[in-house]
């Protein structure tokens, strides 16, 4: 049986079942559906075939060079499916849910599994993502200068049942020169990076406040949605504020030996605003193993444009913490009870 299920009931449905995008693994790359499988009923160099000779000679053409593409692949794709299925459902989609949604439906319902197609495919489910990232939400922004520990504070909050985003998480990078350090995986393209928000933020509770790292828009190649980050601009932030020797100490941790390496290319990268005297001095310490050092020399380019930042915000909800020690649990406890109201705003 096939059935036919608009955006809600699709991402509803298909939890924990089978989910393909059928469409080419270019397009798959460039944004999908967070936990979907791509089983391509054309590849990329198939796909530009067909939509040629369906632009230049018919449609009928491009139809029967598609079934010849398809038909050589057909009992690959249900030996692909079958080990994979629970409860015999399998969720299908592709660009605008037209006839590559619909063969794939038709090859696996002749096998009577069940088959449910997403209406207007994929082109839906990004529509449905621009509306979630539309939504106001009660954001709550964390600051405070490099090494703060801020990504440790918010994954605290969030084990103490707080509402949380990792954008740099989900942005797979740390949002400066040396943020691509020690990641595991590649950044996404700009269009997943919003599939995979607008998935989170779809399953906050509205009335409750969400945690958020004060970041500028741009996290790595990665570009935050124009709207969303105009409104954690205008949020209200508690701005952490740890010793400097504090600081230098967690990003000793956080680097060390092991990225030496990239310590010295990301030192690199931005000599020009470091100027000629730090720049050297930097990679000196680094040659040396002296990564509080490094630190040091680092933080001070980065606390001025931190505070100038800071300076040009236009939030009259900003909010000082100080803390004597980067004990994180702490922190974490000391934001989830404060009083935002009660705190004493920054003077302008």
């Amino acid at each position: 049986m096939i059935h036919q299920l608009e955006i809600s009931e699709f991402l509803e449905q298909s939890q924990g079942h089978l989910a393909l995008d059928v469409r080419s693994e270019g397009e798959y790359d460039h944004g999908r559906i967070p936990g979907a499988v791509n089983l391509p009923l054309f590849n990329n160099l198939e796909r530009e075939i067909v939509g040629t000779a369906y632009k230049q000679k018919s449609k009928r053409e491009a139809t029967l060079l598609g079934l010849d593409f398809a038909s050589k692949k057909m009992c690959d794709f249900v030996r692909f499916i079958q080990p994979k299925l629970k409860d015999n459902k399998v969720f299908v989609h592709c660009w605008r849910g037209g006839m590559r949604s619909e063969s794939m439906a038709w090859l696996f319902n002749l096998f009577e599994h069940e088959v449910f197609i997403l209406q207007g495919g994929y082109k839906s489910f990004r529509n449905h993502v621009l509306e979630v990232l539309d939504k106001p939400l009660n954001y709550m922004v964390l600051g405070g200068r490099t090494g703060s520990g801020k990504t440790a504070i918010l994954q605290r909050l969030k084990s103490l049942g707080e509402q949380v985003i990792d954008l740099e998480g989900l942005a797979h990078h740390k949002g400066s020169a040396f943020g691509a350090l020690g990641q595991l995986h590649p950044q996404p393209s700009n269009e997943q990076f919003e599939n995979l928000l607008a998935m989170q933020l779809k399953e906050f509770d509205l009335e409750r406040r969400v945690w958020v790292e004060d970041e500028s828009r741009s996290v790595g190649k990665v570009l935050l949605p124009e709207l969303f980050w105009k409104r954690l601009s205008l949020a209200p932030s508690m701005i952490i504020n740890l010793p400097f020797d504090v600081r230098v100490e967690r990003l000793k941790a956080d680097y060390g030996e092991n990225e030496v390496e990239g310590l010295r290319n990301s030192i690199n990268n931005i000599k020009k605003r470091l100027g000629p005297d730090c720049t050297e001095k930097a990679l000196c310490a680094l040659e040396q193993k002296d990564f509080a050092g490094v630190a040091r020399l680092v933080l001070g380019y980065y606390d001025k444009l931190y505070d100038k930042g800071i300076a040009n915000k236009l939030n009259p909800n900003i909010r000082h913490l100080d803390f004597v020690s980067d004990q994180i649990d702490h922190i974490a406890k000391q934001l989830q009870e404060s009083d935002l109201e009660s705190l004493i705003a920054i003077k302008r």
